[in-house]
């Protein structure tokens, strides 16, 4: 069995502040400092019930919708909690390896899960042919976490029929330059619903923000799922700064730094490629996937020389033999291909 409710987090929750975080996919430095200060100027505000307006009225001016087409969440987290609580499906399938939660919330909702998984041997790539005829939701990462695979819009979109819910995860698009094949946005899908998250990118996981779009019928579906006020007012805050044209830009820059981060990692890990040391091909999100002999042994000397990285065995379709790493600055990652060679050698040198 596999554990759905892992999560990078895990890898650091204990004693984090000793070891280098590669494990939770986060951006590195941040919030800036432009966005804590406006998160703070939403304090003196506290008295009052968050008003989620303005904010609703950013994200859906972000993406060019309607406001009837936008719900703000806490995290993309609560979404997948909302999606598996309020909508009326028989035949809900996951395609893996992918996030672990929305199967979960599904399970805790008291549906049977249906599970797609895409193979190594294809890379990790979408057949939109495997997904069976009969599921009438359909969940997806784009990019996928943990593969780091962005596959065509166009592939995900002829997943769409009449009568499904298609529900895209977006959370790491804005870490693609230009967030190229994106379906946020777009109303000509046929029960398309897209998940954004704020927390990746800006540094905002401890504050649980994020938004779903998607038609207004199920919007409201959803809203009605919702408890009064899910979402903070300091939440609000940050939500309507980060659509806002000075982070959609700050953003993207650093989507192309990260593309330039993610390039040299993979061209140190290339390195070991003659010790068994094999990255998914294509990566695009803001981590890679690597698969490796000993890699759980691996994992640990890792620990034991400041990384902590993430195990994979815990997504349905991989095993023991696979890690992910978050993409960090090139000094951050030749420490990290340092160690990583310290281990590998160590792994290497003791008896089968």
């Amino acid at each position: 069995m596999h554990d759905l409710r892992h999560h990078g987090d895990a890898e650091v929750r204990d004693d984090g502040s000793a070891l280098v975080d590669l494990a939770v996919n986060v951006r590195a430095g941040t919030p800036p400092a432009w966005l804590r200060e406006h998160i703070a100027g939403s304090v003196a505000g506290l008295a009052a019930y968050p008003d989620g307006r303005a904010a609703r009225a950013a994200v859906a001016a972000r993406h060019g919708l309607p406001v009837e087409r936008v719900l703000l969440t806490a995290g993309a987290a609560e979404a997948f909690v909302l999606l598996a609580r309020a909508l009326k499906v028989r035949r809900p399938v996951v395609v893996h390896p992918q996030f672990t939660e929305p199967e979960a919330a599904l399970r805790d909702a008291g549906h049977t899960v249906d599970r797609v998984l895409l193979r190594e041997e294809d890379g990790f790539r979408l057949d939109p042919g495997a997904v069976p005829e009969a599921a009438d939701l359909v969940v997806i990462g784009n990019p996928t976490n943990p593969t780091s695979v962005l596959h065509p819009a166009a592939d995900i979109a002829r997943l769409a029929r009449p009568g499904r819910i298609l529900v895209v995860d977006e959370a790491f698009l804005d870490a693609v330059p230009g967030e190229r094949e994106a379906l946020a946005g777009r109303t000509d899908v046929p029960g398309l619903v897209v998940l954004r998250s704020l927390t990746k990118t800006w540094g905002l996981a401890g504050l649980r923000i994020g938004y779903v779009l998607a038609g207004p019928e199920t919007i409201g579906l959803l809203t009605r799922a919702q408890p009064l006020w899910p979402v903070s007012t300091p939440a609000l805050a940050a939500a309507e700064a980060c659509v806002g044209p000075r982070a959609l830009a700050e953003a993207d820059a650093a989507a192309r730094r990260t593309a330039a981060d993610r390039s040299h990692l993979l061209t140190g890990l290339g390195e070991f490629a003659d010790r068994g040391v094999r990255a998914v091909e294509g990566a695009e999100g803001p981590f890679v996937l690597l698969r490796l002999p000993h890699a759980a042994a691996v994992r640990e000397r890792l620990r034991a020389l400041g990384f902590a990285v993430r195990r994979g065995d815990t997504f349905p379709g991989l095993d023991q033999r696979w890690l992910r790493v978050a993409v960090r600055d090139r000094g951050t990652t030749d420490a990290f291909l340092e160690a990583l060679g310290q281990a590998l050698d160590a792994s290497r040198a003791e008896p089968s």
